[in-house]
């Protein structure tokens, strides 16, 4: 992991939009406007898997490839799959 402390400030963030979002519906909050809210927080949450799924890229998955073998070929197969379950949510 390249920045650690940036992933868990970004995540120090989206833990207060999701209690913002707690707060929204307990007031009542017009539901567009929550809506909003949740839309920007599942944007953030996806930028945050995009950057590390960029980390392991270059480091995890380079390194291991560069070494060569069947580490190599499963680091390979593990960032196809977790691309995949990214695409899907």
């Amino acid at each position: 992991m390249s920045d650690k402390s940036r992933y868990l400030s970004r995540l120090r963030r989206i833990e207060g939009q999701a209690r913002g979002i707690h707060r929204m519906i307990e007031d009542d909050t017009y539901c567009i406007d929550i809506l909003t809210q949740i839309s920007a927080m599942t944007s953030a949450l996806e930028n945050v898997g995009l950057a590390l799924l960029d980390d392991h890229l270059k480091h995890c998955v380079a390194g291991a490839v560069a070494e060569g073998g069947a580490d190599g070929e499963e680091k390979l197969k593990e960032a196809s799959d977790a691309i995949r379950r990214l695409v899907k949510s």
